[in-house]
């Protein structure tokens, strides 16, 4: 069973999340939070596998709520209004696994929890390419040397994970198999101290590995 938090100011949007997702045999809404502050709270006591949340909330806003809780290693998935919310790269720096468009089709939601709950990083390789080219944009000083400790080979699966590419299709451009593929992803990780793709994918460009637009 995986364990939902809901955290958005809006009770009408709670209710509807709770209705799409508890009607799931494996999915089950434990508990709901009006802010960010709420959330971290109800979040810490319920222990959540993940949880949804708004960026815009009084108190304390997503943004804040989301670093608080993926330092604690909390699976957050953040919701939005717009697919490309000024917010929403600022969220991926923060840990979160992804995010999901509030209006997206219930099944899409519910795809979003189950991926996020098994460790992966809720990002299509279209929705990549248009949110860290939207936000890398503007100027950012490079941090190529955050890149150091992985070798050539992992350089090279970084920079397609940054592309969005599952890792079936990194293995066939790269001749290797899916699993070895998984292995270098999970080395990556490990070596940059980060704990899914998505934050892979902010590395890349703002260590300058991948160039926004390139």
């Amino acid at each position: 069973m995986i364990t939902i938090l809901l955290a958005d100011d809006q009770p009408l949007v709670r209710a509807g999340l709770r209705a799409l997702l508890d009607t799931e045999d494996d999915l089950s809404v434990v508990g709901e939070a009006a802010d960010g502050a709420e959330a971290v709270r109800l979040t810490r006591r319920l222990q959540p596998d993940v949880v949804l949340m708004d960026i815009r909330m009084p108190e304390l806003d997503g943004l804040a709520a989301t670093r608080a809780l993926t330092a604690i290693g909390v699976r957050v998935v953040v919701v939005t209004t717009f697919d490309l919310d000024e917010y929403v790269y600022e969220a991926l720096r923060s840990g979160a696994s992804g995010f999901l468009v509030k209006d997206a089709e219930p099944a899409e939601i519910r795809h979003a929890v189950r991926v996020a709950a098994r460790g992966d990083a809720l990002l299509s390789p279209g929705v990549t390419r248009r949110l860290i080219e939207e936000f890398t944009a503007r100027p950012v000083s490079l941090d190529a040397g955050r890149l150091a400790p992985l070798t050539g080979r992992e350089r090279e699966v970084l920079a397609r994970v940054a592309r969005g590419l599952t890792n079936a299709r990194i293995a066939e451009e790269l001749f290797m198999s899916p699993l070895t593929v998984k292995t270098h992803v999970n080395r990556m990780m490990t070596k940059l101290s980060v704990h899914d793709r998505a934050q892979l994918v902010v590395i890349a460009y703002e260590s300058g590995l991948v160039r926004a637009g390139g």
